[in-house]
């Protein structure tokens, strides 16, 4: 018992150093979940409000599973302890969590376990239930147990960190008018009533009912207007998404070339399969090529073939990727890469319709749907003499732009579960989801790699996260990962690190030392934005914080001071009479 004791202290002085309060975001985090500080008496209402709706049975039952599931999740902070601790000392977390975050003051009485063997036996002294306390209130002295939450907890808790099902009951209760709450737990099958203790864990049918008809009908209401709903690989319900899925639908069923535009990542190759899925081409050839990939000295015999013996090494004739996709759908990705005399041909191709082997006099006819796509300006290039305009105009009759994921904050969080579905399959590998700081990092990040480099990050956290775990923030980002981008996102707009403004001190140590200028300072944020954003102030501004309005003021105003300054020193240099104090 002294040992149990010596055990709790040590463990209750570690979790409180794992539980921080940021003042600044109003948010609360338990090593990586975020928690909830709730008046009691708010918290008892609800509780009365869900007894007096749907009775004492089914109350009890969604009561014990709430509490559960919060038991559960407490036991993944327990497995992380039990790496450097005895088994005793990681079972305790769970205790003191339940003593720490107010709901009832357990002191251990009997304790036996081993994880190995599957062995447990516990008996728990609960002090201050609130749940029975407030039971007792409301209802006054009851003839069975009523703390149906924490029971539940520590049902979820304790099978959740012994592998098994471990079952409590509570032989005491305040709400029964004993003076305190005692509990023993063990594993199910020790228990002769094992099945009608276990029905409370299980959901009732009317609740099951009630919630699938609510599904339904948000269901419904989501897809008002919409013909069908989005294919399998398409994930999105932004503004944005929307906008550009709206546009491909539009030009499914039609002939016309279609251009795509967006940064590089953001699924353009998705968008093209898509077309081509939507469309009456479905049950033909759909052949993608990347232009960047191809050596310029190869580009025409890939994409229009070539006849033997028409250069070196050439010992058969072999079809072009125009040929291949004869009566489906052809997608060429970076076309802003492909060389001038390919470019012509193109051209001609869609005009006419026909191609010729490189070697070869005579012509074919191909009938293929043009998809292509660039995440660059094609129309600079056009300026620059680096692409063709009759090219680029016949290419943009139907321009579409995906948007990048930082503009998509609504789809990263679908966009994640996807592909954690798919890798948690593809690695045979059982996750729970993301712990709440890495819900928040993924939301903060930049994503300069768009929706390819969520896809490989998740893909990551799945490979390195336990399972039967959730997925951590440090699980998704690389320590060799750049830092700026980490401190981005799981620092200073995560708000979870109380070092969080370090980079910050830095910069300012360094305006108050006198090595920069506020104004320098102010030039940097700017002209950094505008770099990351390719130019676009629209987007620059948005990463700052600021409106289009407000950023296009601040430039020109930073502009004028550098020629008024510009000005001042050409008259000082050339006036020897200028004031040069």
């Amino acid at each position: 018992m002294t040992k149990l004791r010596s055990v709790e202290r040590t463990a209750g002085d570690d979790l409180r150093a794992r539980v921080h309060f940021c003042a600044d975001t109003g948010q609360i985090w338990l090593h990586e979940h975020r928690m909830l500080l709730v008046h009691a008496e708010a918290q008892a209402s609800l509780r009365k409000e869900l007894i007096d709706t749907l009775g004492r049975e089914r109350a009890q039952g969604l009561l014990t599973r709430m509490g559960y599931a919060s038991g559960v999740r407490d036991a993944e902070l327990a497995r992380t302890r039990a790496q450097n601790s005895s088994d005793i000392e990681a079972f305790m977390t769970g205790p003191q969590l339940h003593t720490l975050e107010g709901i009832v003051r357990v002191t251990p009485v009997k304790l036996e376990l081993d994880r190995v063997t599957g062995k447990f036996y516990g008996e728990f002294l609960w002090e201050n239930s609130w749940e029975g306390q407030w039971h007792r209130h409301y209802y006054g002295i009851h003839s069975d147990p009523v703390c149906w939450t924490q029971i539940g907890y520590a049902c979820g808790y304790t099978s959740a960190f012994m592998g098994r099902t471990i079952l409590y009951k509570e032989v005491e209760c305040t709400g029964a008018g004993h003076n305190n709450c005692r509990i023993v737990g063990k594993p199910m099958e020790e228990w002769e009533d094992a099945a009608e203790q276990m029905r409370f864990f299980t959901p009732e049918s009317i609740a099951d009912q009630l919630f699938e008809l609510q599904t339904q009908v948000v269901q419904l209401r989501a897809t008002i207007g919409e013909k069908e709903a989005l294919p399998g690989d398409m994930v999105g319900s932004s503004p944005g998404f929307r906008a550009a899925y709206g546009l491909l639908k539009q030009a499914a069923g039609s002939q016309i070339a279609v251009l795509l535009l967006g940064e590089t990542g953001v699924g353009k190759e998705m968008f093209a399969r898509c077309l081509h899925d939507s469309g009456p081409r479905r049950e033909r050839p759909f052949v993608a090529i990347n232009c960047a990939a191809i050596p310029h000295d190869l580009v025409e015999a890939e994409l229009f073939g070539v006849e033997k013996g028409a250069y070196t090494g050439a010992l058969v004739s072999r079809h072009g990727r125009f040929e291949r996709a004869d009566g489906g759908s052809l997608f060429l990705d970076e076309i802003g890469d492909l060389p001038l005399p390919a470019q012509g041909k193109l051209l001609r191709v869609l005009q006419e319709g026909e191609i010729e082997r490189l070697g070869d006099q005579k012509t074919r006819k191909v009938n293929v749907r043009m998809i292509a796509a660039a995440n660059g300006d094609l129309h600079r290039l056009v300026r620059e003499g680096k692409f063709r305009s009759d090219l680029y105009y016949r290419l943009n009759a139907y321009q579409i732009e995906i948007p990048p994921l930082r503009e998509r904050k609504e789809d990263i969080s679908p966009l994640a579960k996807r592909f954690l579905q798919k890798y948690s399959a593809i690695h045979g590998k059982k996750l729970r989801g993301f712990t709440d700081k890495a819900k928040r990092a993924l939301l903060n990040y930049a994503w300069p790699g768009n929706i390819r480099e969520l896809q490989n990050m998740v893909e990551r956290g799945v490979i390195l996260a336990p399972g039967g775990t959730r997925i951590e923030a440090t699980h998704l980002f690389s320590p060799c990962a750049d830092e700026h981008a980490r401190e981005f996102s799981l620092g200073m707009n995560g708000s979870l690190d109380v070092h969080r403004w370090d980079t910050g001190k830095n910069l300012c140590e360094a305006v108050f030392n006198g090595c920069m200028t506020l104004e320098q300072l102010e030039v940097m944020l700017l002209e950094t934005a505008i770099d990351k954003a390719r130019g676009n102030l629209s987007s620059a501004a948005r990463m700052l914080g600021l409106t289009r309005p407000q950023f296009a003021y601040r430039l020109k105003r930073l502009h004028e001071d550098e020629q008024s300054r510009s000005q001042i020193a050409l008259v000082t240099s050339t006036d020897p009479s200028a004031d040069r104090s």
